[in-house]
């Protein structure tokens, strides 16, 4: 079947085409109804269906004859540790867990915090919570006693899981600390803490309220899984709001783990049995679903790494993983592999190994120039896929569906909509646009299985969010348009549009062309306040590793580029160097806020910021170079 046969079927017949998806899910109870809508008026997916998504990654393997085939490969560069798992090893490890758990009171329902870096303990705590029926919510290792406080008192876990410590390539950050004040600082207080010594850090303990992992381990007695409807909650994963709240997107077991089955299949076209590696974070959507969830809802060894893209110990650091491994597929953000070629412009360090095994890199999680596309398949001689969807999706939205049909790529789209994805691009008035027109990307309802059914206890927000600015669609947020041919292009955040001199123009298209130049190893575009022209556009850049040319050399050339290949019109006549960009961790450029700092406005500045310092050197970089109002204030 071609790719658009089968996304004609989904759209069709989207209750036929999504009850034959969930056949491949071993359910105790199939669903009595594919669609519906719950109390409150929102779609739901698969009621009367009962199932547990830990004995589907889990169990269903062991009992099916891959008990002993590797599930998860633990890889940490940063503790000089390795460690390996099979699906029997990992479903031992999971089901003393939740029996420390259980014999803690968790019953299912209760909500539970895991805030842990990124070792084996994690995976066993996520899939020991889906075993009970609790609802888990990690948040990323590392982040501030606030934020922390903040979501403890949102979802109001029954206990908290931590470890003593997270390695930051070489630097040994104390969780325990961050714990101790972020319950100081919460109003609610769960009801325990348990905690994973590492051997970096041992962290000492308030008795009768912690508890240490291995001593609860040593008096647990296993525990089964328990049954769940398809509606109940899985997890919830905050994810940043405009107000500085941040949002419980929230998944339910039935929807989530078709949406995984079927993901696996279709867009990656990897086989149970194969390696899959997903370069992210268990705090971040990625982590969730295509390090934790998916690989081994489908049968697949997965790779746990606890490193970085670049020093530890180099720049060679991921070939050399998917070398060992044998990976088959391989998914990361753009950001590590511009990281990767600054270090190493030519890829040199790539010839040290075999990376062979290779069939697809998949990226996403922020916006994929045409170098970067273009150098990683150059390098590495496989296709490489642009591919687009949220924390809230929970799944790819675009993406060149490589286990259905590789469609031709073109750099700069992330492809078609994914089956179940009536994806439009509308004008303000609601109405989808001609091709070629840019607007905003919305879907039209019902979203398909696997994507938000709502926020944590917040309807409101959730309407109000994501349902109230277009009727009957859900709005992404983001900008884009669609070509003659069906490709999908996100031009980035609706905000990353701005108006210069009257005309509307997307500061993504300059970045593609600044990002092109040879010297370059990333960039960010902004428009910034001008008297004149209501909005200008400056550039920021950093420069690959040994580039000899000046500031003002480089500036000519990048402004002669922009005005040849988007036109005078844009006024593109500013270039900054910068030593780095501000991004999240999960490697987004925080482009609202820089523009906040050249506009002279104040600005709150995200909890999942990389590093702070860089704000206050970027704010002294405007001024020296008189960008923007900051240089006046």
């Amino acid at each position: 079947m071609t790719y658009q046969e089968l996304y004609n079927k989904s759209m069709s017949s989207p209750e036929t085409f999504w009850r034959e998806q969930a056949e491949a899910i071993p359910w105790f109870e199939k669903p009595t109804r594919i669609l519906s809508k719950d109390e409150e008026g929102l779609y739901r997916w698969y009621e009367g269906g009962v199932l547990n998504t830990s004995y589907i990654a889990l169990d269903y393997h062991v009992e099916n004859g891959r008990g002993e085939q590797v599930a998860l490969y633990y890889d940490s560069p940063v503790t000089n540790k390795k460690q390996v798992f099979t699906y029997r090893e990992l479903l031992d490890e999971v089901q003393l867990f939740a029996g420390v758990l259980r014999a803690r009171g968790v019953e299912k329902g209760d909500t539970i915090i895991i805030y842990m870096p990124m070792i084996p303990q994690t995976v066993i705590a996520m899939l020991a919570c889906a075993r009970l029926g609790a609802i888990h919510s990690v948040v990323f290792g590392g982040f501030a006693p606030h934020e922390l406080a903040i979501r403890v008192d949102d979802a109001k876990p029954k206990l908290l899981v931590t470890a003593s410590c997270g390695i930051e390539i070489t630097k040994v950050i104390d969780y325990m600390a961050i714990v101790n004040e972020a319950l100081k600082e919460a109003e609610h207080q769960p009801e325990g803490c348990i905690v994973y010594q590492r051997p970096q850090l041992k962290s000492p303990l308030k008795e009768g309220r912690d508890f240490d992992w291995e001593a609860q381990l040593s008096s647990a007695e296993p525990a089964d899984y328990t049954p769940v409807k398809a509606t109940d909650p899985l997890y919830i994963l905050y994810t940043s709001g405009t107000t500085g709240r941040p949002k419980g997107v929230m998944r339910d077991n039935g929807g989530h783990a078709v949406a995984m089955k079927f993901s696996m299949n279709y867009i990656y076209g990897v086989e149970p049995g194969e390696v899959y590696w997903a370069a992210s974070d268990v705090g971040w959507v990625v982590g969730h679903s295509y390090i934790v969830y998916a690989p081994l809802i489908h049968g697949c060894s997965t790779i746990l790494f606890e490193g970085k893209p670049v020093r530890t110990p180099d720049a060679g650091s991921f070939w050399r993983i998917i070398e060992e491994y044998k990976v088959r597929v391989f998914f990361t953000a753009p950001t590590a592999f511009r990281a990767i070629k600054k270090e190493d412009p030519n890829g040199e360090l790539k010839k040290k190994y075999n990376t062979g095994s290779l069939k697809h890199l998949f990226l996403a999680g922020e916006r994929c120039d045409v170098a970067t596309l273009e150098w990683c398949g150059n390098l590495l001689r496989v296709p490489v896929i642009d591919h687009w969807w949220q924390t809230e999706s929970g799944w790819p939205m675009l993406a060149n569906m490589a286990g259905v049909e590789m469609l031709p790529i073109k750099p700069g789209s992330a492809a078609k909509p994914v089956c179940g994805y009536d994806l439009k691009v509308v004008g303000p008035d609601g109405e989808p646009l001609p091709p070629n027109r840019e607007g905003a990307v919305v879907i039209r309802l019902p979203l398909p299985p696997g994507c938000l059914p709502n926020l944590w206890n917040d309807t409101a927000r959730f309407l109000s969010s994501y349902m109230s600015a277009y009727p009957g669609y859900y709005f992404t947020g983001d900008g884009g348009y669609i070509d003659d041919d069906g490709y999908v292009f996100i031009t980035g955040r609706i905000d990353d549009i701005i108006n210069v001199a009257g005309h509307r123009l997307s500061t993504a298209k300059m970045e593609e062309v600044v990002a092109s130049h040879p010297a370059v190893a990333e960039c960010a575009v902004i428009g910034i306040e001008d008297q004149m022209k209501g909005q200008i556009p400056v550039g920021f850049v950093v420069l690959k590793g040994g580039v000899e040319k000046t500031e003002e050399e480089l500036a000519k050339e990048l402004v002669a580029m922009v005005r040849n290949k988007v036109g005078p019109v844009a006024s593109f006549k500013q270039v900054a160097v910068v030593q780095r960009l501000p991004k999240t961790r999960s490697g987004k450029i925080l482009r609202r806020i820089m523009r906040h700092i050249a506009d002279g406005k104040p600005f709150s500045p995200p909890s999942t910021i990389e590093d702070m310092t860089v704000l206050p050197e970027l704010e002294g970089l405007m001024k020296e170079k008189h960008i923007g109002q900051s240089a006046d204030s």
